[in-house]
Protein backbone atom coordinates (compact mmCIF):
# COMPACT_ATOMS: atom_id res chain seq x y z
CA UNK A 1 0.00 0.00 0.00
CA UNK A 2 0.92 3.47 -0.84
CA UNK A 3 -0.79 6.67 0.29
CA UNK A 4 0.59 10.33 -0.67
CA UNK A 5 -0.55 13.04 2.01
CA UNK A 6 -1.40 15.99 0.43
CA UNK A 7 0.59 18.93 1.37
CA UNK A 8 -1.83 21.61 2.85
CA UNK A 9 0.43 23.61 4.42
CA UNK A 10 1.57 26.34 2.19
CA UNK A 11 -0.39 25.80 -0.60
CA UNK A 12 -2.60 29.08 -1.65
CA UNK A 13 -6.01 29.38 -1.36
CA UNK A 14 -7.66 32.06 -4.14
CA UNK A 15 -10.77 33.41 -3.27
CA UNK A 16 -13.98 32.28 -4.00
CA UNK A 17 -16.23 35.71 -5.03
CA UNK A 18 -14.60 38.50 -6.82
CA UNK A 19 -11.12 39.49 -6.87
CA UNK A 20 -10.10 41.26 -3.63
CA UNK A 21 -7.55 44.21 -3.04
CA UNK A 22 -7.60 43.19 0.71
CA UNK A 23 -5.55 40.64 1.90
CA UNK A 24 -6.64 37.60 4.07
CA UNK A 25 -8.26 33.99 3.72
CA UNK A 26 -11.64 34.08 1.77
CA UNK A 27 -14.97 34.68 3.96
CA UNK A 28 -17.23 31.81 5.06
CA UNK A 29 -19.88 31.43 2.47
CA UNK A 30 -23.68 30.99 4.37
CA UNK A 31 -25.85 29.06 2.78
CA UNK A 32 -28.68 32.25 3.55
CA UNK A 33 -26.30 34.81 2.50
CA UNK A 34 -28.41 36.32 -0.86
CA UNK A 35 -25.42 35.55 -3.23
CA UNK A 36 -24.51 32.03 -2.12
CA UNK A 37 -25.81 30.85 -5.42
CA UNK A 38 -23.33 33.12 -7.48
CA UNK A 39 -20.67 32.35 -5.18
CA UNK A 40 -21.37 28.75 -6.05
CA UNK A 41 -21.47 29.04 -9.77
CA UNK A 42 -18.28 30.80 -9.54
CA UNK A 43 -16.56 28.47 -7.22
CA UNK A 44 -17.74 25.61 -9.53
CA UNK A 45 -16.22 27.00 -12.34
CA UNK A 46 -13.10 28.11 -11.21
CA UNK A 47 -12.69 24.60 -10.03
CA UNK A 48 -13.44 23.39 -12.83
CA UNK A 49 -11.50 25.65 -14.83
CA UNK A 50 -8.41 24.31 -12.72
CA UNK A 51 -9.12 20.78 -13.02
CA UNK A 52 -9.25 21.58 -16.57
CA UNK A 53 -5.71 22.99 -17.14
CA UNK A 54 -4.49 19.27 -16.54
CA UNK A 55 -7.14 17.05 -17.98
CA UNK A 56 -7.41 18.93 -21.01
CA UNK A 57 -10.52 18.64 -23.21
CA UNK A 58 -12.34 16.85 -21.14
CA UNK A 59 -15.33 19.56 -19.70
CA UNK A 60 -17.81 17.58 -19.05
CA UNK A 61 -15.82 14.70 -16.97
CA UNK A 62 -14.23 17.55 -14.76
CA UNK A 63 -18.06 19.13 -13.90
CA UNK A 64 -19.56 15.52 -13.12
CA UNK A 65 -16.60 14.88 -10.59
CA UNK A 66 -17.42 18.66 -9.05
CA UNK A 67 -21.02 17.19 -8.99
CA UNK A 68 -20.02 14.43 -6.81
CA UNK A 69 -18.46 16.66 -5.00
CA UNK A 70 -20.81 19.04 -4.01
CA UNK A 71 -23.41 16.47 -3.76
CA UNK A 72 -21.16 14.69 -1.03
CA UNK A 73 -21.09 11.77 -3.06
CA UNK A 74 -18.41 9.44 -4.52
CA UNK A 75 -16.97 9.03 -8.06
CA UNK A 76 -16.14 5.78 -9.74
CA UNK A 77 -13.77 6.55 -12.82
CA UNK A 78 -13.80 3.55 -15.10
CA UNK A 79 -11.63 3.24 -18.52
CA UNK A 80 -8.93 1.64 -20.31
CA UNK A 81 -5.38 2.37 -19.18
CA UNK A 82 -3.32 5.91 -19.45
CA UNK A 83 -6.35 7.85 -20.36
CA UNK A 84 -6.22 10.32 -17.58
CA UNK A 85 -8.31 8.83 -14.60
CA UNK A 86 -5.97 8.89 -11.78
CA UNK A 87 -4.68 12.39 -13.24
CA UNK A 88 -8.63 13.27 -12.59
CA UNK A 89 -8.99 12.31 -9.27
CA UNK A 90 -5.32 14.10 -8.83
CA UNK A 91 -6.48 17.56 -9.92
CA UNK A 92 -9.14 17.76 -8.13
CA UNK A 93 -7.81 17.13 -4.89
CA UNK A 94 -5.01 19.58 -5.76
CA UNK A 95 -7.77 21.69 -6.30
CA UNK A 96 -8.38 21.57 -2.70
CA UNK A 97 -7.05 23.20 0.33
CA UNK A 98 -7.79 20.12 2.18
CA UNK A 99 -6.04 16.66 3.29
CA UNK A 100 -6.29 13.82 1.17
CA UNK A 101 -4.93 10.39 0.64
CA UNK A 102 -4.13 7.95 -1.84
CA UNK A 103 -4.29 4.38 -1.51
CA UNK A 104 -2.95 2.05 -4.27
CA UNK A 105 -4.62 -0.64 -4.19
CA UNK A 106 -3.36 -4.18 -4.96
CA UNK A 107 -4.42 -7.76 -4.61
CA UNK A 108 -2.42 -8.24 -1.53
CA UNK A 109 -3.61 -5.23 0.44
CA UNK A 110 -5.80 -5.82 3.41
CA UNK A 111 -8.86 -4.05 5.20
CA UNK A 112 -6.85 -2.98 7.81
CA UNK A 113 -4.53 -1.01 5.43
CA UNK A 114 -7.28 1.20 4.60
CA UNK A 115 -9.45 1.80 7.58
CA UNK A 116 -6.49 1.97 10.48
CA UNK A 117 -5.97 -0.58 13.39
CA UNK A 118 -6.10 -0.85 16.89
CA UNK A 119 -2.71 -0.68 18.70
CA UNK A 120 -1.92 -1.96 21.82
CA UNK A 121 0.57 0.57 23.56
CA UNK A 122 2.31 -0.66 26.41
CA UNK A 123 3.17 2.31 28.03
CA UNK A 124 -0.78 3.20 28.94
CA UNK A 125 -1.90 -0.49 29.31
CA UNK A 126 -4.72 0.71 26.51
CA UNK A 127 -5.33 -0.03 23.28
CA UNK A 128 -4.72 3.46 20.65
CA UNK A 129 -6.40 3.38 17.24
CA UNK A 130 -4.09 4.54 14.17
CA UNK A 131 -6.09 5.71 11.70
CA UNK A 132 -5.85 4.45 8.25
CA UNK A 133 -5.53 7.08 5.08
CA UNK A 134 -9.45 6.74 4.69
CA UNK A 135 -9.53 9.56 7.46
CA UNK A 136 -9.36 12.61 4.81
CA UNK A 137 -11.53 14.65 3.07
CA UNK A 138 -10.38 13.19 -0.47
CA UNK A 139 -9.34 9.70 -0.73
CA UNK A 140 -8.00 8.43 -4.37
CA UNK A 141 -8.46 4.31 -4.44
CA UNK A 142 -6.04 3.79 -7.80
CA UNK A 143 -7.63 0.16 -9.82
CA UNK A 144 -9.48 -0.71 -6.67
CA UNK A 145 -11.15 -3.40 -8.60
CA UNK A 146 -6.98 -5.09 -8.39
CA UNK A 147 -7.92 -5.67 -4.59
CA UNK A 148 -9.77 -8.85 -3.61
CA UNK A 149 -13.40 -8.42 -2.75
CA UNK A 150 -12.24 -8.54 1.25
CA UNK A 151 -10.78 -5.12 1.01
CA UNK A 152 -13.45 -3.33 -1.32
CA UNK A 153 -15.61 -4.11 1.34
CA UNK A 154 -13.95 -1.95 3.92
CA UNK A 155 -15.19 1.09 2.19
CA UNK A 156 -18.74 -0.28 2.44
CA UNK A 157 -19.47 1.47 5.49
CA UNK A 158 -17.49 4.98 5.39
CA UNK A 159 -19.09 5.56 1.87
CA UNK A 160 -22.50 5.14 3.19
CA UNK A 161 -21.99 6.48 6.84
CA UNK A 162 -19.19 8.64 7.16
CA UNK A 163 -17.55 6.41 9.79
CA UNK A 164 -15.45 3.84 10.50
CA UNK A 165 -16.19 1.16 13.05
CA UNK A 166 -12.89 -0.61 14.83
CA UNK A 167 -13.61 -2.94 17.46
CA UNK A 168 -16.85 -2.22 18.01
CA UNK A 169 -15.82 2.02 18.30
CA UNK A 170 -17.21 4.11 15.48
CA UNK A 171 -14.73 6.83 14.40
CA UNK A 172 -16.03 9.57 12.15
CA UNK A 173 -14.43 10.67 8.92
CA UNK A 174 -13.57 14.34 8.17
CA UNK A 175 -16.06 16.59 6.34
CA UNK A 176 -16.19 16.85 3.46
CA UNK A 177 -15.65 13.08 2.84
CA UNK A 178 -15.20 12.03 -1.08
CA UNK A 179 -14.05 8.78 -2.64
CA UNK A 180 -12.58 9.19 -6.21
CA UNK A 181 -11.75 5.51 -7.00
CA UNK A 182 -10.19 4.30 -10.97
CA UNK A 183 -11.02 1.01 -11.82
CA UNK A 184 -9.91 -0.62 -14.98
CA UNK A 185 -12.58 -2.78 -17.61
CA UNK A 186 -13.99 -5.69 -15.69
CA UNK A 187 -12.92 -8.25 -18.58
CA UNK A 188 -8.93 -7.21 -18.20
CA UNK A 189 -6.97 -9.73 -16.17
CA UNK A 190 -6.21 -9.39 -12.36
CA UNK A 191 -9.36 -7.56 -11.45
CA UNK A 192 -12.48 -8.50 -9.56
CA UNK A 193 -15.73 -6.87 -10.30
CA UNK A 194 -16.96 -4.91 -7.85
CA UNK A 195 -20.35 -6.14 -5.88
CA UNK A 196 -23.33 -4.32 -6.30
CA UNK A 197 -23.63 -3.15 -2.85
CA UNK A 198 -20.29 -1.19 -3.38
CA UNK A 199 -21.71 -0.09 -6.95
CA UNK A 200 -24.80 1.65 -5.19
CA UNK A 201 -22.98 3.42 -2.93
CA UNK A 202 -20.73 5.44 -5.86
CA UNK A 203 -22.84 8.69 -6.97
CA UNK A 204 -22.08 8.29 -10.52
CA UNK A 205 -19.47 6.48 -12.65
CA UNK A 206 -17.55 7.98 -15.65
CA UNK A 207 -15.68 7.41 -18.23
CA UNK A 208 -12.91 9.59 -19.32
CA UNK A 209 -12.27 8.37 -23.25
CA UNK A 210 -9.35 9.24 -25.27
CA UNK A 211 -8.93 12.97 -25.61
CA UNK A 212 -10.08 14.57 -28.84
CA UNK A 213 -6.42 14.76 -31.64
CA UNK A 214 -5.62 18.31 -30.77
CA UNK A 215 -5.40 17.96 -27.81
CA UNK A 216 -3.60 14.31 -27.84
CA UNK A 217 -1.05 16.27 -30.41
CA UNK A 218 -0.50 19.19 -27.62
CA UNK A 219 0.19 16.63 -24.96
CA UNK A 220 2.72 14.29 -27.30
CA UNK A 221 4.44 16.69 -28.23
CA UNK A 222 4.77 18.95 -24.79
CA UNK A 223 3.03 22.02 -26.13
CA UNK A 224 0.53 22.03 -24.29
CA UNK A 225 1.91 24.28 -21.62
CA UNK A 226 -0.36 22.63 -18.95
CA UNK A 227 1.18 22.81 -15.21
CA UNK A 228 2.06 19.52 -13.42
CA UNK A 229 -0.76 18.22 -11.19
CA UNK A 230 1.51 19.12 -7.90
CA UNK A 231 1.79 23.02 -9.43
CA UNK A 232 -1.67 23.38 -8.94
CA UNK A 233 -2.78 25.77 -6.96
CA UNK A 234 -5.79 25.26 -4.48
CA UNK A 235 -8.87 27.19 -5.18
CA UNK A 236 -11.15 26.59 -2.47
CA UNK A 237 -10.73 25.14 1.20
CA UNK A 238 -12.49 22.25 2.83
CA UNK A 239 -14.98 24.48 4.84
CA UNK A 240 -16.04 26.40 1.79
CA UNK A 241 -16.76 23.08 0.32
CA UNK A 242 -19.04 22.33 3.50
CA UNK A 243 -20.53 25.58 3.09
CA UNK A 244 -21.69 24.79 -0.43
CA UNK A 245 -22.68 21.63 0.01
CA UNK A 246 -25.55 23.35 2.21
CA UNK A 247 -26.12 25.98 -0.67
CA UNK A 248 -26.75 23.34 -2.90
CA UNK A 249 -29.46 21.67 -0.55
CA UNK A 250 -30.88 24.18 1.20
CA UNK A 251 -31.36 26.86 -1.66
CA UNK A 252 -32.30 24.91 -4.53
CA UNK A 253 -36.00 23.70 -4.95
CA UNK A 254 -36.98 20.27 -5.61
CA UNK A 255 -40.53 20.87 -7.08
CA UNK A 256 -42.86 17.97 -6.79
CA UNK A 257 -43.13 17.44 -10.58
CA UNK A 258 -39.48 17.07 -10.76
CA UNK A 259 -38.78 14.57 -7.98
CA UNK A 260 -41.48 12.20 -9.20
CA UNK A 261 -40.10 11.96 -12.86
CA UNK A 262 -36.51 11.29 -10.93
CA UNK A 263 -38.93 8.34 -8.96
CA UNK A 264 -40.12 7.21 -12.21
CA UNK A 265 -37.39 6.89 -14.01
CA UNK A 266 -35.67 5.01 -11.16
CA UNK A 267 -38.89 2.84 -11.05
CA UNK A 268 -39.24 1.79 -14.52
CA UNK A 269 -35.74 0.13 -14.65
CA UNK A 270 -36.59 -1.78 -12.22
CA UNK A 271 -39.68 -3.08 -14.79
CA UNK A 272 -37.84 -2.85 -17.71
CA UNK A 273 -37.69 -6.24 -19.62
CA UNK A 274 -34.02 -5.73 -20.07
CA UNK A 275 -32.87 -5.88 -16.70
CA UNK A 276 -32.77 -8.42 -13.83
CA UNK A 277 -31.93 -5.79 -11.32
CA UNK A 278 -32.79 -1.63 -11.57
CA UNK A 279 -32.08 1.44 -9.49
CA UNK A 280 -33.35 1.36 -6.11
CA UNK A 281 -34.73 4.14 -3.59
CA UNK A 282 -30.88 5.20 -3.44
CA UNK A 283 -30.57 5.67 -7.34
CA UNK A 284 -33.18 8.15 -7.27
CA UNK A 285 -32.17 10.31 -4.02
CA UNK A 286 -28.83 9.98 -5.44
CA UNK A 287 -30.11 11.65 -8.95
CA UNK A 288 -32.06 14.31 -6.99
CA UNK A 289 -28.86 15.50 -5.00
CA UNK A 290 -26.68 15.23 -8.57
CA UNK A 291 -29.40 18.16 -10.01
CA UNK A 292 -29.27 20.32 -7.19
CA UNK A 293 -25.49 20.62 -7.77
CA UNK A 294 -25.90 21.24 -11.47
CA UNK A 295 -28.90 23.76 -11.12
CA UNK A 296 -26.61 25.64 -8.78
CA UNK A 297 -23.50 25.63 -10.58
CA UNK A 298 -26.25 27.48 -13.23
CA UNK A 299 -26.91 29.71 -10.36
CA UNK A 300 -30.51 28.22 -10.75
CA UNK A 301 -33.03 27.80 -7.63
CA UNK A 302 -34.53 25.54 -9.01
CA UNK A 303 -34.27 22.01 -11.00
CA UNK A 304 -36.02 21.39 -14.03
CA UNK A 305 -36.40 18.15 -16.12
CA UNK A 306 -33.62 18.71 -18.26
CA UNK A 307 -30.97 18.38 -14.89
CA UNK A 308 -32.52 14.49 -14.64
CA UNK A 309 -32.11 13.79 -18.13
CA UNK A 310 -28.52 15.34 -18.27
CA UNK A 311 -27.27 13.21 -14.81
CA UNK A 312 -29.27 10.11 -15.04
CA UNK A 313 -26.51 7.93 -17.24
CA UNK A 314 -23.79 8.52 -15.11
CA UNK A 315 -26.37 8.78 -11.93
CA UNK A 316 -28.20 5.20 -12.87
CA UNK A 317 -26.37 3.08 -15.87
CA UNK A 318 -23.93 1.49 -13.07
CA UNK A 319 -26.69 0.30 -11.02
CA UNK A 320 -28.53 -1.83 -13.54
CA UNK A 321 -27.77 -5.58 -14.07
CA UNK A 322 -28.86 -6.68 -17.54
CA UNK A 323 -31.06 -9.81 -17.51
CA UNK A 324 -28.94 -12.98 -19.86
CA UNK A 325 -30.96 -12.14 -22.75
CA UNK A 326 -30.29 -8.79 -23.38
CA UNK A 327 -27.11 -9.13 -23.05
CA UNK A 328 -27.11 -11.77 -25.42
CA UNK A 329 -29.05 -9.14 -28.21
CA UNK A 330 -26.77 -6.51 -27.19
CA UNK A 331 -28.20 -4.45 -24.99
CA UNK A 332 -26.01 -2.59 -22.72
CA UNK A 333 -26.82 -0.65 -19.64
CA UNK A 334 -26.68 3.25 -21.64
CA UNK A 335 -28.97 1.62 -24.29
CA UNK A 336 -31.73 0.34 -21.41
CA UNK A 337 -31.33 3.95 -19.97
CA UNK A 338 -32.05 5.92 -23.07
CA UNK A 339 -35.04 3.53 -23.71
CA UNK A 340 -36.36 4.34 -20.65
CA UNK A 341 -35.69 7.62 -20.77
CA UNK A 342 -37.51 7.87 -24.00
CA UNK A 343 -40.65 5.72 -22.33
CA UNK A 344 -41.37 8.26 -19.71
CA UNK A 345 -42.83 11.29 -20.19
CA UNK A 346 -41.34 14.70 -18.75
CA UNK A 347 -43.28 17.05 -16.27
CA UNK A 348 -45.05 19.70 -18.67
CA UNK A 349 -43.36 22.96 -18.98
CA UNK A 350 -46.81 24.78 -17.50
CA UNK A 351 -46.33 22.89 -14.44
CA UNK A 352 -42.89 23.71 -14.23
CA UNK A 353 -43.71 27.08 -14.31
CA UNK A 354 -46.48 26.87 -11.60
CA UNK A 355 -44.15 25.32 -9.75
CA UNK A 356 -41.46 28.06 -9.94
CA UNK A 357 -43.95 30.66 -9.02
Amino acid sequence: MSTIPHPAAGSPTAPLGPPSSSPGPSPAVHFHAPDALRLFRECFHALADNVERVVMGKRDVVELALTCLFAEGHLLVEDVPGTGKTTLARALAASLDAQWQRVQFTPDLLPSDITGVSMFRQTTNTFEFLPGPVFANIVIGDEINRASPKTQSALLEVMEEGRVTVDGVAHPVPRPFMVVATQNPVDMSGTYPLPEAQLDRFLMRVTVGYPDHRSEVAVASGTAGAPAVESLPAIAAAHHIGEFIEVARQRVMASEPVVDYAVRIAQATRTSPHTRLGAGPRGSVSLIRAARVRAASQERAHLLPEDIKALAAPVLTHRLLLSPDAELAGWTAESVLADVLSAVPAPALGGMAKARA
